[in-house]
């Protein structure tokens, strides 16, 4: 509450948003901490690289090849990286069509992390092109046509940015104190998160059926027909589990801004995104073993692909699932949060044996991204942390709306 009032107070001080918005340019917070010290010279390097791929071109700073044409960039940043941003779908869906409101209090974060995901993640899609330009043709049809895959997936990305941004956007109401602004954005909050929702599902659908084009490239013990709803169903436990990490590190880092009440509701809200996440886990994995069994693939597993895809599937995947039931029996929110930390992992591991490790495993020279690709990656993720910091420490994200924007729903 402290935080809305003293963004009102500058905005009267100064006498127009311009003015508040200059005062709110400056720092807040210590400036040399352990994070701030260690990713401002990544970035740097990171701007450098980035310099340097759009002055040199591609080949002066990737490893990627005409065969394997999707790199690290892609495959982290876009492929993974849009699952874990799923956990903003998944809590509006609770929130405003099922009704719980005790999800309430960690929507708006979530909602943030998942449209500054899409973002960034955007950022990387047109580094990783080879002609950055040529990406409006994806949204016009050219080249490909508007029945294409790619053609849907462009739109269902630029779409969702805005209905995500749509939904954000009375927390920068109450920021800036746009109170008629405030109202009409509330109003059109609903009808955001029901085509948000849809076009997030679609979304995250279409990217598998990317990769149904790939049979004769992905390892077989990874390709199936039933990709774009096997990724559905991982963006769900997938974003969860970010939920469930972001949730421990901003209690840490933001620990003043959190009501009272809702640090005491947080518990019970950890516990039922477990169950959630139990569910949705039990589902895929009963898809996997099903498409296991009918497409016969048990030739494989005395391979080292064979031996990798059983690190995935029972390492990653069937231990967080016994972890998620088990805590949903006996409450342990050490073992929620190792098991989030697992499950993390394993979606990563299972979107990147798709579009890099399994995808022309057989190659001759397989491809192995580049330093430079590395720094690009954890650089882009550093940036995206930065802005996430600023907004939380400036704009109502985990604190309480002001009372006059509490009178506008």
């Amino acid at each position: 509450m402290r935080q809305n009032t003293d963004s009102v107070a500058l905005n009267q001080r100064n006498g127009s948003i311009w003015g508040f918005l200059w005062q709110e340019m400056k720092p807040k917070g210590k400036i040399f901490t352990p994070f701030n010290i260690i990713s401002l010279p990544i970035i740097l390097v990171g701007l450098y690289i980035i310099y340097i791929r759009f002055t040199q071109g591609l080949g002066a700073v990737n490893n990627l090849t005409q065969e394997v044409p999707w790199g690290l960039w892609k495959g982290f940043n876009v492929v993974t990286g849009v699952a874990f941003a799923g956990g903003a779908y998944v809590l509006a869906f609770l929130v405003y069509i099922l009704n719980l409101k005790r999800f309430k209090p960690i929507l708006r974060v979530t909602i943030l992390n998942g449209f500054l995901a899409y973002v960034f993640y955007s950022i990387a899609l047109i580094i990783d092109l080879g002609r950055p330009l040529d990406i409006i043709n994806i949204v016009i049809g050219n080249n490909f046509g508007v029945s294409s895959v790619m053609f849907l997936v462009g739109w269902h990305f630029l779409l969702y940015m805005a209905a995500m941004l749509l939904e954000f956007s009375p927390a920068i109401a109450e920021w800036l104190n746009l109170r008629k602004l405030h109202k009409v954005l509330s109003g059109l909050t609903l009808a955001a998160v029901v085509f948000g929702i849809t076009l997030s599902v679609l979304h995250q659908s279409g990217l598998g059926a990317l990769f149904l084009m790939a049979k004769e490239k992905i390892h077989p013990l990874w390709y199936n027909s039933y990709m774009p709803l096997m990724f559905v169903v991982s963006s769900v436990f997938a974003g969860i589990g970010l939920i469930i990490m972001e949730g421990a590190i901003s209690r840490r880092v933001f620990t003043d801004q959190f009501p009272p009440k809702e640090k005491d509701n947080y518990p019970q809200i950890l516990q039922t995104l477990a169950q959630i996440s139990a569910g949705a886990m039990f589902l895929y994995f009963f898809m996997t073993i099903i498409i296991f069994v009918h497409e016969k693939n048990a030739v494989y597993l005395n391979t080292s692909m064979g031996h990798w895809y059983l690190v995935e599937v029972l390492g990653f995947l069937l231990i967080p699932l016994i972890m998620f039931c088990y805590s949903c029996v006996k409450y342990n929110i050490v073992v929620i949060r190792i098991a989030a930390i697992l499950t993390l992992i394993g979606v990563m591991l299972n979107r990147l044996n798709i579009s890099i490790i399994a995808f022309r495993w057989d190659a001759a020279e397989p491809y192995i991204p580049s330093w430079q690709e590395f720094v690009v990656t954890v650089a882009i993720i550093m940036v995206e942390v930065w802005v996430f910091r600023w907004i939380v420490r400036r704009m109502p994200v985990n604190t309480e709306s002001p009372a006059w924007a509490k009178n506008n729903h």
